[in-house]
C-alpha cells in the first residue's frame, strides 16, 4: 500500500506507557498507572455508544490513507491531552488503551484483506463483521467500503469511539454518493473490557453447540462471519479474555478471525506468538500465517487468519 505521509506520521513502533513499570513517552508524567503501588481501576462496563454521540472533540480536518489506486479512506486525528487529559502516552492502564493513534498493524491488516479480495480468497459483501480494538476503525472502515451488511466496532474506551471512530465511519461509510450505502442499522458501537463485552456483542455459543449430544454437522450458528483485530495482543495478561471473546462471538462454522499485531511487544510480555500459543494449546482452531512485514520501522509485524476446526 501506498501510505501518505499523514498516515505515516501517526502510526508508531511500540506502544508507550504512563507508568514507571514501562518506558515513558513523556518521563515526566507519572500520575498514573502503578507508581503509587495502588491496583489499577477497574475496567469501565460495557456498554453501546450510539451513532448520535459524536463527540465535539471530533478533528475537523481529515487525512487520507492510499489502500489502493481506486480506494482511499479518511481519518482524523485526535490528541490524547484533549480526551483524557494525558499527554504523549500510548497506554493508561485502567484507563485509556492507545485507540487514539494508527498503529501499523491497522494499515497491515487493511492491505491484506484488499489483497484476498483481489486474489479471490475472502469476499466481505453482506457479511457480518466485527472490529475488536477498532481505534480509528480503519479495518471495519474498509469492510463497510467492500459491502459487508453489518460492522461492529468496539474498543475499550467509549471516549474513542465517540471522538475518532464514529466521525471516521461517518465520512466514510455515510457519504451522499451511490456509494455511501451504509444506514445506522448497518454499523454498531460498542466499549468496554473484553471480558464483559459478549453481553453486548453477537455471540455464536460455538463452544457450547459443538459439544452438546445430538447436534448434527451441518447445524449453523450466529455470530460474526469475519472478526478483525489489530495491535490487540500486546499485553499478556489480557490475552485469555481476548481468545474467549473470539471463540463466543465467532460463528460457528464457517467464520474466520484476521488477526494483525507484532511479533512481540518487549516490555509487556504480548505478541502474535504468545497469542498463537494460547490458540494452539486449546486445540479448538486452526491457524494460517498470511503475511510478514520487516520494513524497519519496528519489530517484525504479522498477519494471521483463524477458524474453527
Amino acid at each position: 500500500m501506498e501510505n501518505t505521509e499523514a498516515a505515516k506520521n501517526t502510526t508508531t513502533s511500540a506502544p508507550t506507557f504512563a507508568s514507571p513499570l514501562f518506558s515513558f513517552s513523556n518521563p515526566g508524567s507519572s500520575s498514573f498507572g502503578f507508581g503509587s503501588g495502588a491496583p489499577p481501576p477497574p475496567p469501565p462496563p460495557a456498554v453501546e455508544v450510539q451513532l448520535s454521540e459524536e463527540s465535539p472533540v471530533a478533528s475537523a480536518s481529515l487525512e487520507p490513507v492510499v489502500v489502493d489506486d481506486s480506494l482511499t479512506i479518511y481519518k482524523g486525528r485526535v490528541s490524547t491531552s484533549d480526551v483524557f487529559g494525558v499527554k504523549d502516552s500510548d497506554l493508561v492502564p485502567g484507563k485509556y488503551e492507545g485507540g487514539l493513534k494508527l498503529w501499523e498493524g491497522s494499515l497491515d491488516l487493511v492491505n491484506t484483506l484488499n489483497s484476498d479480495i483481489k486474489e479471490g480468497r475472502l469476499l466481505l459483501e453482506g457479511k457480518h463483521v466485527l472490529e475488536l480494538g477498532c481505534g480509528h476503525g480503519l479495518p471495519g472502515i474498509f469492510a463497510g467500503l467492500k459491502g459487508a451488511g453489518l460492522i461492529h466496532f468496539q474498543d475499550f474506551n467509549a471516549e474513542v469511539l465517540k471522538c475518532l471512530t464514529i466521525p471516521n465511519v461517518k465520512v466514510n461509510l455515510f457519504q451522499e454518493s451511490p456509494e455511501g450505502t451504509c444506514t445506522s442499522r448497518s454499523v454498531g458501537f460498542f466499549a468496554g473490557d473484553w471480558s464483559e463485552m459478549d453481553k453486548l456483542l453477537l455471540c455464536g455459543d460455538a463452544e457450547q453447540d459443538k459439544t452438546t449430544s445430538g447436534v448434527t454437522e451441518d447445524k449453523t450458528y450466529n455470530g460474526y462471519d469475519i472478526i478483525l483485530m489489530a495491535e490487540t495482543v500486546y499485553a499478556l495478561s489480557s490475552l485469555p479474555n481476548l481468545y474467549r471473546l473470539i471463540k463466543k462471538c465467532l460463528r460457528y462454522p464457517g467464520g474466520v478471525v484476521y488477526m494483525a499485531g507484532k511479533k512481540y511487544y518487549f516490555g509487556v510480555g504480548g505478541g502474535t506468538r504468545p497469542f498463537l500459543r494460547l490458540v494452539e494449546e486449546d486445540g479448538t482452531m486452526q491457524t494460517e500465517r498470511l503475511n510478514d512485514v520487516a520494513d524497519g520501522s519496528s519489530n517484525v509485524r504479522e498477519v494471521w487468519k483463524f477458524s474453527f476446526k
